[in-house]
C-alpha cells in the first residue's frame, strides 16, 4: 500500500489511520455512564478520569512537538504508535476504579500524540496551500469519524457484553491505524528541516511566544479546546440523563445515547470538510469567528433545552458538534501558516500544552458544576445541566475575541 505524498490516495490512507486510532479518545465517554455506576463515582471523579487522558495527551503532544522537529515527522508519527496500540489494552485489563481507571487513563492519553501534531506536520510538508485547508479538514473529520465508529461499535457491543467488553472492541483499532501507517509512509520522506546556524531547540520556544500570530491562534485554539472537549466527555452522559428524564431505564438510556452520540459525531465530519473548505475559499479567520460563534451560543444554550423531543435534542447535538468542529482544521492551517516551519513542532508543543492543559480542567469543572447545582452521580435535574453547560459557554467567551484581534492584523493571506 503506497501512493503519491500529498495525492488524494495518500491523503485518504492518513484519514483512514487518524480513523482508527481516534477511535480511542472517546471510548471512556461513551461507557462513563456505566463506569460512573459500576465504581460509585462523583460527577467530579467521572470528569477527572476523562481529564487525566487529556493530560496525558497534552503532555504527549508537548514532547513529540519536539522529536518532529528534531527527528522528523514521520520517524515521530510510526515509533510512538507502537505505544498507542498497546496502551488502551492496559486500560481494558486493569482499570477497577477511580484510581486505577484515572492512571491508566493518562497512560494512554501520553502515547496517543503521535497521531496527531506529527501528522498535521506531514499535510503541511506534503499538500499545497491552496488545498492544505480542506486536506487538514478531512484530517479532523477522520478523527470524528473514528469517535463515531466508536460509539457504534461500543453501542452494538453493549448488547452482548458489559463495558469492559466493548472498550475492548474498541482498543483494537489503533493496532490496525499503526499498520496502515506503516505501509503508506514507505513512500513519504521524512523532513527535517533545518534551524539556523547556532539555535538550539529551545530557542524555539520564545521566538513561538513572540510571534504575536502565531500566540493569537494559540489562544483562540485554547478557548475552543475548553469548550470541544469537554463537550465530547459529557454529551453521552447528557443524551442518558435526557432520556432517564423521559422515563428510559438507566441501561437503556445509556446505550441509546452511545448510538445518539454517534451520529453527532457524523456531524463532526462534515463540519471539519466544511469548515477546512470555506478557509480555503472564505478566508481562515471568518470563518473561525463564524463557527466558533455558533458553538458558543449552543453552548449557552443546549443544557436548558434537555425537555425537548429526544429527536429535537439530537439536532440541536448535531449542530453543536459540527460547529464545534468546524473551526479545528482552520486553527491548525492558520498555526502551520504563522510560524517558520523549523519550529513548527514546538509551535503546536506549546498550543497543545495550553489548548489541552484548559481540556483537562474543562471536564473537572462541568462536572463539579453539575454536581453543585445538584445534579451528581445519578440525577437527569434539568436545572443542574443547564448550569454546568452555561459555565462552559462562558469560559468559551474569549477564544472569538482572539480570532477577532488575529483578523485584525490582516498578514500574509491570514484573511
Amino acid at each position: 500500500m503506497t501512493a503519491a505524498p500529498g495525492s488524494n490516495a495518500w491523503l485518504a490512507g492518513v484519514c483512514a489511520s487518524r480513523a482508527l486510532v481516534g477511535t480511542w479518545f472517546v471510548a471512556y465517554a461513551a461507557v462513563l455512564p456505566l463506569t460512573q455506576a459500576a465504581w460509585g463515582l462523583s460527577g467530579k471523579e467521572a470528569g477527572m478520569v476523562q481529564s487525566a487522558y487529556h493530560l496525558g495527551y497534552l503532555t504527549s503532544l508537548f514532547i513529540v512537538g519536539f522529536f518532529a522537529d528534531h527527528f522528523g515527522a514521520k520517524r515521530t508519527h510510526l515509533a510512538t504508535g507502537l505505544l498507542a496500540w498497546i496502551t488502551p489494552i492496559f486500560f481494558v485489563l486493569y482499570a477497577e476504579g477511580f484510581w486505577s481507571a484515572m492512571w491508566l487513563h493518562a497512560l494512554t492519553g501520553l502515547c496517543q500524540g503521535g497521531a496527531y501534531t506529527p501528522v498535521v506536520a506531514m499535510l503541511n510538508d506534503n499538500v499545497p496551500r491552496e488545498r492544505r485547508g480542506r486536506a487538514i479538514g478531512f484530517f479532523i473529520g477522520a478523527s470524528s469519524a473514528g469517535y463515531a465508529i466508536a460509539l457504534g461499535v461500543i453501542g452494538l457491543a453493549l448488547q452482548f457484553t458489559d463495558w469492559r467488553g466493548a472498550m475492548a472492541a474498541v482498543a483494537v483499532m489503533p493496532l490496525l491505524a499503526w499498520l496502515v501507517s506503516s505501509a503508506l509512509l514507505r513512500s513519504t520522506a521524512n523532513h527535517i528541516h533545518p534551524r539556523p546556524a547556532g539555535e538550539s531547540p529551545l530557542a524555539a520556544m520564545p521566538a513561538v511566544w513572540k510571534n504575536r500570530r502565531g500566540m493569537l491562534s494559540i489562544w483562540s485554539y485554547t478557548f475552543h479546546n475548553w469548550e470541544l472537549l469537554a463537550m465530547w466527555a459529557w454529551l453521552p452522559a447528557f443524551l442518558t440523563a435526557a432520556l432517564v428524564a423521559q422515563g428510559y431505564g438507566t441501561a437503556e438510556a445509556a446505550a441509546l445515547a452511545i448510538g445518539l452520540s454517534a451520529l453527532t459525531y457524523v456531524a463532526n465530519i462534515a463540519g471539519s470538510i466544511v469548515g477546512g473548505t470555506m478557509a480555503d475559499r472564505w478566508g481562515r479567520t471568518q470563518t473561525i469567528l463564524l463557527w466558533s460563534s455558533v458553538s458558543l451560543a449552543l453552548s449557552l444554550s443546549i443544557g436548558w433545552m434537555m425537555a425537548l423531543p429526544v429527536w429535537l435534542l439530537v439536532v440541536v447535538a448535531c449542530l453543536y458538534n459540527f460547529a464545534g468542529i468546524a473551526d479545528s482544521s482552520t486553527h491548525s492551517t492558520v498555526l502551520a501558516e504563522a510560524v517558520p516551519p523549523h519550529y513548527l513542532g514546538v509551535a503546536y508543543a506549546m498550543r497543545s500544552v495550553v489548548g489541552f492543559g484548559v481540556g483537562v480542567v474543562s471536564p473537572v469543572l462541568f462536572g463539579w458544576t453539575l454536581d453543585l447545582a445538584g445534579g451528581g452521580k445519578s440525577s437527569a435535574d434539568p436545572f443542574a445541566w443547564g448550569v454546568a453547560w452555561t459555565m462552559l459557554g462562558v469560559g468559551a467567551l474569549l477564544g472569538p475575541l482572539a480570532t477577532w484581534k488575529l483578523q485584525r492584523l490582516k498578514q500574509d493571506g491570514t484573511r
